[in-house]
């Protein structure tokens, strides 16, 4: 065997004198590593009718070993032994001839070095070991979870500003609309306001009538005395006029003119010096301060004085409210009951309507207006209104 070959064995044989026969010295042989230890075995070829192997340790000591194996007439007798580290490292066998009276023995002495033993390094090792795949394993379950909640933080990061952007898009469609909604009742407030002036405004109609004596020549009115047109389409001065025979010192007096579709015309008053004048020359030029108008042309509203005041589209029935009191002439159109704009009047006295129509030859008339009295509106406007 391998661990014969590189195994010192130092080997005390001692021979006892026997009291009868001669005797061979037992053979020991290191068998095999076994248990922690080294087995030995002893061997004697010798014939023993009757025989008995001991082992003893160091110290003197028996030692138990495997059964005695022996075949008294025909054979040896053989014994084995573990022998571990600690117990001496020598041992002695002996074997007894308990017929004849004699014994043998042999001993073997083993060192320490070839003993099978664990480095206390290698323990170290182990736990080294074990220590740093514990670490590993806890840093890499550490690193798992962590990536696991950086993951979760990102999702939930992402999932926020999803929420925040689709809280955002609610908000600002939730703005528009409140937005178009405040555009819409201050749009709805406004008409009603608008209406309401238009109303308190229709409530002061009066009855118009034109004046033959006081037109430009080029003009014709109707025999009602309602209606004024053009004679001449030649003519291109929008201060073709006609004044009205009904003049006011006072109060309010609202009345309708009906333009229809004329390209161009102009609506307003004259004051009353103005007036006389006209009646004796036509042919004259307004002085300032003497006529306030809403004058209409090339799809505009023009008020004297001022430029273009609105982007109204054109309308067919023009409201004029005279208020004296307050030194105003304001316009509206009718069909929207909404004012296209008015003018301060710079001078006192009685003031008369005039009319000048365009030169296409059709008819601008005054419209009579029912006299009424102010509807209230529905209690839900009124509030509106407030």
């Amino acid at each position: 065997m391998g661990l014969t070959a590189v195994i010192f064995l130092l080997v005390l044989a001692s021979r006892h004198q026997p009291t009868a026969g001669v005797g061979h010295d037992p053979l020991l042989v290191v068998d095999d590593y076994e248990d922690g230890g080294i087995r030995l075995k002893c061997l004697s070829e010798r014939l023993f009718s009757e025989a008995q192997l001991l082992w003893t340790d160091s110290r003197g000591d028996n030692i138990t070993g495997t059964p005695l194996s022996a075949d008294t007439g025909t054979a040896g007798v053989s014994s084995s032994i573990v022998l571990k580290a600690g117990s001496g490292n020598s041992m002695s066998c002996r074997i007894l001839d308990k017929q004849l009276k004699t014994s043998t023995e042999s001993s073997v002495a083993i060192a320490d070095a070839f003993f099978p033993s664990t480095s206390p390094w290698l323990a170290a090792f182990v736990v080294i070991l074990l220590l740093s795949m514990f670490l590993v394993l806890a840093a890499i379950y550490k690193i798992r979870n962590n990536n696991k909640e950086i993951t979760r933080a990102q999702n939930a990061r992402k999932q926020i500003e999803q929420d925040i952007d689709e809280l955002k898009r609610k908000l600002d469609e939730q703005e528009r609309r409140f937005e178009k909604e405040n555009e819409d009742a201050e749009k709805r407030i406004e008409n009603v306001r608008n209406e309401l002036k238009f109303r308190k405004a229709r409530s002061n109609a009066v009855n118009i009538t034109l004046d033959q004596t006081c037109k430009h020549p080029n003009l014709c009115i109707s025999d009602d005395k309602r209606r004024v047109k053009s004679s001449d389409k030649k003519e291109t001065a929008l201060k073709a006029m006609v004044v009205a025979t009904e003049g006011f010192p006072d109060k309010k007096h609202y009345w309708e003119v009906e333009v229809g579709n004329q390209s161009q015309w102009e609506l307003g008053v004259v004051s009353e010096n103005f007036r006389d004048v006209i009646m004796n020359n036509m042919g004259i030029s307004p002085p300032v301060n003497s006529l306030f108008s809403l004058q209409y042309s090339q799809g505009k509203y023009i008020l004297t004085g001022r430029e273009d005041v609105s982007d109204c589209k054109q309308c067919s029935v023009v409201g004029v409210l005279l208020d004296v009191e307050s030194s105003e002439l304001s316009f509206y159109s009718v069909e929207e009951m909404s004012p296209l704009g008015s003018v301060v009047l710079e001078f006192t006295g009685k003031l008369y309507p005039f009319f000048s129509p365009d030169s296409s030859g059709k008819w601008l008339g005054v419209r009579p207006v029912k006299s009424q009295t102010y509807d209230p509106l529905p209690q839900g406007e009124k509030e509106i209104n407030k």
